[in-house]
């Protein structure tokens, strides 16, 4: 049972249909982990807390640095030099005590990742790199761990939602290499701040929708989004890719 003081925290969320009180028991008994606490992870990491998330789980290793601060909301100046993940785990407190916060800092890699994935629901990607987003792919396909990909550079993102088994993972999209969009780092070409934020907010609503179980989630489909048109488009892949060199070590 939720207290008189958690009823009304989440009393807006509550009485949209397809929520109510077993709505809100699902996110509250869930486990989602993000992976990287920067511009992508900052803004779900905010609103998966706001909304009610019982456990998150933060991976990252780096530190708050000045130029994170245009678009990693969750960090401030007076969190230069500390950890992401323990800035984050600060602000997620702060912001809802109902949230039980478990951080990991060290940085996703191949002798990691099945431990640091096992014990979470949905995973969500927000690193910033192609060779990560990668691992996570591969990681969550062989462990069937229903997971929200997500990528931006300059004033365009992308987003893709992927069940395992089921859906088209990120290796049926890009069978052969990272994409020619993505292959240049925020670093040389720079990062729309709010760009990110739309993206990062999608994530969040994405993953919801998984805890859920409502409405359409985006499988088969990249939903597409450039800042400077103001515009939405979204493209369909065709399920399972019967050549990708993931999904076929599954079958």
């Amino acid at each position: 049972m939720f207290t008189d003081e958690q009823l009304q925290r989440y009393s807006r969320q509550l009485v949209l249909p397809n929520i109510g009180i077993s709505g809100q028991e699902k996110l509250f008994n869930s486990k989602v982990l993000v992976v990287g606490a920067g511009g992508l992870g900052s803004s779900v990491l905010l609103y998966l807390a706001a909304c009610g998330i019982g456990t998150l789980g933060i991976i990252d290793f780096d530190k708050v640095d000045l130029s994170n601060l245009h678009r990693q909301i969750i960090h401030t100046t007076n969190d230069l030099e500390k950890f992401k993940v323990v800035s984050a785990k600060e602000k997620i407190n702060s912001l809802n005590p109902d949230v039980k916060v478990i951080i990991f800092n060290e940085k996703i890699n191949t002798n990691n990742i099945e431990k640091t994935f096992s014990n979470f629901d949905v995973i969500v990607d927000g690193v910033d790199n192609f060779s990560d987003k990668f691992l996570i792919n591969n990681s969550c396909v062989s462990r069937k761990k229903k997971f929200v990909h997500a990528g931006v550079v300059g004033y365009e993102g992308q987003i893709l939602t992927i069940f395992p088994g089921e859906s088209a993972c990120l290796r049926c999209y890009f069978p052969d290499k990272e994409p020619q969009d993505f292959r240049q780092s925020c670093k040389d070409i720079g990062v729309l701040g709010t760009c990110v934020g739309v993206m990062s907010t999608l994530q969040a609503t994405e993953t919801m929708k998984i805890i859920l179980q409502i409405g359409n989630p985006l499988l088969n489909r990249v939903l597409k989004y450039n800042a400077l048109d103001s515009s939405f488009y979204e493209f369909k892949i065709g399920g399972i890719n019967k050549n990708c060199p993931v999904c076929q070590l599954q079958t």
